[in-house]
């Protein structure tokens, strides 16, 4: 079962420490002030680690996250600007405005349909709301 590593005391909102360090193999105790880990990427759900985690074995490719997830180009966005904000950064909008422009180039190269350019013009507008 994981467990997520407390930031927070649930009782006075103070900032928790970690105070007993313990090896799983051999049951070594190690007991101190130990400073919590200060990256915010450790503390995301489980499921948005696994996405950072194949995002970056794919090189942040996200045509290959679309093949791996089987999703969307806008649903890999989407995910990834969800962690973003997860993450307390805003999304960029200047990417938003090239994501237009790529769907536009594909509009004109006949790589997609009319309409499916409108759902993904539509679902980028969604996003910026």
């Amino acid at each position: 079962m994981d467990k997520k590593l407390l930031q927070e005391c649930p009782v006075c909102g103070g900032t928790l420490m970690v105070k007993v360090l313990l090896c799983p193999a051999c049951h070594t105790k190690i007991e101190g002030d130990f400073e919590s880990p200060k990256s915010k990427i450790l503390y995301l759900p489980k499921k948005d680690l696994e996405f950072v985690e194949l995002f970056i074995k794919l090189r942040g490719n996200i045509k290959e996250m679309e093949k791996a997830l089987g999703v969307s180009y806008p649903t890999v966005r989407s995910l990834l600007d969800g962690i973003i904000q997860k993450l307390g950064y805003k999304t960029n909008s200047s990417v938003d405005q090239r994501n237009r422009k790529e769907v536009i180039d594909k509009l004109e190269k006949g790589e997609i349909s009319a309409e499916q350019a409108v759902v993904l013009l539509k679902g980028q507008e969604k996003e910026e709301e």
